[in-house]
């Protein structure tokens, strides 16, 4: 199993499904993002998200009435730590931008990458890999990381 490498100072952009592998402590996921998780505790970088992640995040608990499971997220989106950035005019209009260009994108994944341009972030981690056709931005993806094995 690979290791998750963030770089110091950085700006992290995160998706729903990250959101969702670490709220739900995914097992092999939950355990690959904590180094996520400790960064951004000892400060030494931001996490960014877009307010559509509440709302995706949300609609699975809310339709299975687990309260328990609303709280948890609403906790970590509404956390100090996590930086929910709303969707403004400027993020749709890149995100009308890159489906113009991509149109396989998704309006939801070009909110998201919108977002996280905007916002400056240096790096954005997902699972979804057709993301890295849409934007210049460096994309993780956590199966990539999970599959690549450490040559010492």
């Amino acid at each position: 199993m690979g290791q998750l490498t963030l770089p110091n100072a950085s700006c992290i952009y995160i998706d729903t499904v990250t959101i969702i592998y670490a709220v739900e402590q995914t097992p092999t996921y939950g355990v690959l993002l904590n180094p996520l998780w400790h960064s951004l505790q000892a400060g030494n970088l931001e996490v960014f998200s877009s307010e559509l992640t509440l709302m995706e995040t949300l609609i699975r608990p809310i339709r299975n009435s687990d309260t328990f499971l609303v709280d948890a997220y609403e906790r970590l989106l509404g956390s100090p730590q996590m930086q929910l950035i709303p969707i403004s005019k400027t993020v749709l209009r890149e995100a009308a931008r890159l489906r113009a260009i991509t149109p396989s994108l998704r309006t939801p994944d070009a909110i998201h990458i919108a977002t996280a341009t905007i916002s400056g972030c240096t790096q954005f981690l997902t699972n979804d890999r057709q993301l890295r056709t849409a934007t210049t931005l460096p994309i993780v993806i956590l199966d990539e990381v999970l599959n690549s094995i450490d040559k010492c």
